[in-house]
């Protein structure tokens, strides 16, 4: 049975004594824990550690940072007495670059956060993508997600009382309130951005299919675009790639990027507004009348 009353060491004789929590059914420290023993590890291990290090880039600037900084560091000096080699090493061989990556404001970020972490009701500012305006909210945060390079937060609107996702660079005079909420208990982050292909999701499932020409066929069957991804090899090269999702908006970017190389199958609606894009991009490059 577990100790409850005594005392236990720790790692080695010098280590902080333990004392059993019967209401947690664990034990915890009495004292500072100073250090940790060394643990053994493989090399795809210290290899994949590494890597989770690089990709946690995007919390640079940010509140996270010190402390996942000092964590590392404190696991590779644990690890630097049973490899063979160095971080700068792999640094020669792995490397990891964010294109379009928004610039943290560490104030605002950590004032988000704390909500967040906390579940108090946050007041700010908020100006939407096209508007040319600030409007005063005041939300309940449930969940900060990294995506796509940029921090969204995620909460409920009290005014429209619906759940709304704001980008924090669009965010201005945050202050944190002294009104405390419960978060839903079925709230997922899972469930919100799965029928979105990046950030935004309507609710209602729309089912794409799209037709890649042989150039990118190659490109596009590389890589996991989206959970409910099929894609089918045609006779010619090409292929079609159905998705469903909850929201045109995104997709309709991602399809413009491959200009040329794709074409929308369905739904009407996406076809005709991706074609009223292209006539909108020709139209940009007629010649000037003279």
């Amino acid at each position: 049975m577990p100790e409850d009353r005594g005392r236990t060491r720790g790692f080695g004789k010098n280590d902080p004594a333990r004392r059993y929590d019967p209401q947690r059914f664990g034990f915890y420290y009495t004292e500072a824990v100073t250090g940790f023993p060394s643990i053994e590890v493989s090399e795809g291990e210290i290899t994949a550690l590494f890597v989770a290090q690089k990709a946690l880039a995007q919390y640079k600037g940010t509140p996270f940072e010190r402390p996942l900084h000092s964590a590392f560091r404190k696991i590779t000096d644990g690890l630097k007495d049973r490899v063979s080699f160095s971080w700068t090493d792999l640094e020669d061989v792995i490397s990891f670059r964010s294109v379009g990556a928004s610039p943290a404001d560490l104030e605002l970020f950590e004032l988000v956060s704390k909500a967040v972490l906390r579940s108090v009701e946050l007041e700010f500012e908020y100006r939407k993508l096209k508007s040319s305006g600030y409007e005063a909210r005041r939300v309940r945060p449930y969940h900060l997600a990294c995506l796509e390079n940029q921090w969204y937060l995620f909460a409920e609107d009290l005014d429209r009382a619906q759940l709304r996702t704001f980008a924090l660079p669009r965010m201005r005079n945050v202050a944190l309130t002294t009104k405390g909420f419960r978060r839903p208990a079925d709230f997922s982050i899972t469930k919100i951005l799965s029928g979105s292909f990046g950030v935004f999701s309507s609710g209602r499932k729309h089912r794409i299919k799209l037709q890649f020409d042989p150039y990118a066929a190659r490109l596009v069957s590389e890589r996991m675009w989206h959970e409910s991804q099929k894609i089918r090899a045609l006779p010619d090269g090409s292929i079609t790639l159905q998705l469903e999702l909850g929201s045109l908006e995104e997709i309709e970017r991602w399809i413009l990027s491959w200009g040329g190389h794709a074409r929308v199958i369905e739904p009407a609606a996406l076809r005709n507004t991706i074609r009223d894009a292209a006539v909108e991009i020709v139209n940009l490059y007629q010649p000037a009348e003279s």
